[in-house]
């Protein structure tokens, strides 16, 4: 006859044949498709960086990768469509600095919590941005343009969308040099710069990478980098400070995260791979080609403590910049 502790046993036996093979399987990671979600269109730095990150993950781990672009809303679509997704590791976000840290002090009420809701994996890159104007003004340089701007209040000028750094670069300008400009926000940088070149706006400050043919072209006039020192990707445009705006800086930042509980050992996989990627020499050249800047080696942690640091900063430059929340 049966006891119960027999059957207990046979129970607790069996449980663990079921769960055994399962555990198995979940170690193999991956064994499907993982997705990285672009919060930007196509063809802009954002978007470029993360189709890299992408082909070396798809090398390194023997996977299919593949980049979905969901822009729109300051990022915040495609934001919380990651937030909201399994924590499984299948799902990735290239993160932004409006993402994570801009998005938490412009907007009264989010869908996604920027520290609660990610497990952030590594710092990538910084990106430098630059003041271009139409051609079709009359100014060669920031003072000029400034007069201009006084000149001619109500100027219009593009961002990549409400609180980027596109937004909050321009709105630090009007704020420094005393103009009256208004805000035409887009759905990604490269649609509001080509509506610079189409005459259709002024001006926009725009990440370096996709302005520098449109620069070399004429179809751009530069006024300026962003950046406390010139950027090594074109050395011969002056900085913003240097050209008469005392203490300017601006300067966003590119990262991977994934949901929120997304278990450890793949979080620490994927540091690993996207760290090495940084580190590689073929990389940096690739980085140049983009006018981006690798940052340095970061783990887990200090880039979740990074996120958290961050987002003070940036709280300090959209309320010098006087954008109130929405």
């Amino acid at each position: 006859m049966l006891t119960r502790r027999d059957v207990v046993a046979g129970l607790t036996g069996g449980l663990s044949l079921l769960i055994a093979p399962c555990a198995r399987a979940e170690a193999v990671y991956p064994s499907r498709i993982i997705k990285l979600v672009v919060p930007y269109p196509a063809g802009g730095t954002t978007d470029l960086l993360g189709r890299l990150i992408a082909d070396r993950l798809k090398s390194a781990l023997a996977a299919t990768v593949i980049v979905e672009n969901k822009p729109g809303a300051g990022t915040t679509i495609g934001a919380e469509q990651v937030a909201r997704a399994e924590a499984d590791g299948y799902t990735l976000l290239m993160a932004t600095s409006t993402t994570l840290a801009i998005n938490r002090t412009l907007y009264k009420s989010l869908p996604y919590d920027p520290v609660r809701d990610f497990a952030a994996i590594a710092l990538v890159a910084a990106v430098p941005f630059v003041l271009v104007i139409n051609p079709s003004i009359p100014a060669k340089t920031l003072a000029e343009f400034i007069a201009y701007a006084k000149r001619e209040p109500g100027l219009t000028y593009g961002s990549a969308g409400n609180g980027s750094p596109q937004h909050l670069g321009a709105e630090m300008l009007k704020s420094q040099a005393g103009i009256d400009i208004r805000h035409v926000p887009y759905r990604g940088s490269v649609p509001a710069m080509l509506d610079v070149i189409a005459g259709h706006i002024s001006f926009m400050v725009v990440d370096l990478q996709p302005a520098l043919q449109q620069i070399k072209e004429g179809k751009l006039r530069v006024l300026g980098v962003t950046t406390r020192k010139r950027a090594a990707a074109a050395p011969d445009i002056p900085t913003l400070a240097e050209s008469g705006l005392a203490g300017f800086e601006l300067v966003a930042w590119q990262g991977v995260v994934a949901p929120a509980g997304t278990p450890r050992p793949i979080v620490e996989r994927l540091a690993t791979e996207i760290g090495n990627f940084v580190g590689d020499s073929a990389a940096r050249e690739q980085f140049a080609a983009l006018a981006i800047e690798p940052l340095p080696p970061s783990t887990p942690e200090s880039f979740a403590a990074y996120i958290k640091s961050e987002g003070d900063r940036w709280a300090t430059i959209v309320n010098t910049a006087g954008i109130e929340p929405e």
